[in-house]
């Protein structure tokens, strides 16, 4: 297991939270995503560690971006 957290920006209400959760569940390998919405951050547990850009794709299909 890997945990990895990444800093969002652009959330401001539990639509975006629910935006971001749902499309970096869907990254391969991916077990667990918590959002905190006051501070913008977001743990990912998977079974190996991710590659940043993957993270970023999906926070940007979301309709958000990485710090």
């Amino acid at each position: 297991m890997s945990t990895q957290t990444f800093t969002v920006t652009g959330m401001t209400c539990g639509h975006c939270v629910a935006s971001v959760t749902e499309e970096v569940s869907e990254i391969d390998g991916v077990e667990d995503v918590a959002v905190d919405l006051e501070t913008g951050s977001v743990k990912v547990t998977s079974t190996t560690p991710l590659e940043d850009d993957a993270v970023r794709a999906a926070v940007e299909e979301a309709g958000y971006q990485l710090a």
